[in-house]
């Protein structure tokens, strides 16, 4: 595929992103044995809790994308177009769950409550969803496909939320514990109060979807321009014409 940078340099550029995917999948992977190492030296913490948090299922999710995409771009294998909207449903999770919990970080003193933040949800709400953007944008940008992500893969990354969703309340209103505060009724004024954060979450996870799969178009786009341009310039001219 012929990129920005050139064909060499487009493999080379593809094979550092291949290993560097690895690297973050092993960092990921590294995180979450460290977080629910962590929360495990809370006594009221139920063990099972963990894995109900959208952060840690969104981690698992990531780390499966980055394993297959990073594998693929190491073999040169070509990147499919579902490939590619799984990667920008998975990215946006991360990004939305890394938004939310800044969100609740900042609201921490408001409610009387505190938030620690130990190293492993730094890397898990933070660095990889920023890294996971990166290398996004540099895969749009320098190495653009023949086929753009179709506009419909905005909506692909609303089912498995809202089925996290539903799951979560049918819990939560079970064992009386809620991943996040504006999940429980007794938290937000009751129904109407987590529809409206669940509202708010929806749209901020719409619009950074439709954000990624814009970058992947309008990067196709001027790929498939600079590809013609370069055919162009490459034809032989005319006989009897001179440049």
């Amino acid at each position: 595929m012929r990129g920005w940078i050139g064909e060499r340099g487009g493999r080379r550029l593809r094979r550092a992103l291949g290993v560097t995917r690895l690297v973050l999948a092993a960092l990921a992977i590294a995180a979450l044995v460290a977080n629910f190492r962590y929360v495990l030296g809370f006594r009221s913490f139920a063990a099972e809790n963990f894995f109900s948090y959208f952060t840690v299922q969104s981690a698992f999710f990531a780390i499966g994308v980055l394993i297959v995409s990073g594998i693929r771009a190491l073999t040169g294998a070509e990147q499919r177009v579902w490939l590619h909207a799984l990667r920008a449903a998975v990215t946006s999770y991360t990004l939305v769950s890394g938004i939310v919990f800044g969100i609740i970080a900042a609201q921490a003193s408001t409610r009387d409550y505190r938030v620690d933040v130990p190293w492993s949800d730094v890397l898990l709400h933070f660095v990889v969803p920023a890294a996971l953007l990166v290398d996004w944008a540099i895969e749009s940008w320098l190495l653009p496909h023949t086929r753009p992500i179709p506009r419909r893969a905005v909506l692909a990354a609303v089912p498995f939320p809202v089925v996290w969703l539903v799951f979560t309340l049918m819990r939560g209103a079970e064992v009386g514990w809620y991943p996040y505060f504006f999940l429980d009724p007794y938290e937000v004024g009751g129904w109407p109060g987590i529809l409206v954060y669940c509202t708010l979450v929806l749209a901020i996870l719409l619009a950074v979807t439709w954000m990624l799969v814009q970058l992947n178009r309008v990067g196709t786009r001027r790929g498939a321009a600079a590809r013609v341009s370069g055919a162009d310039a490459a034809a032989p001219a005319p006989a009897g014409v001179t440049p």
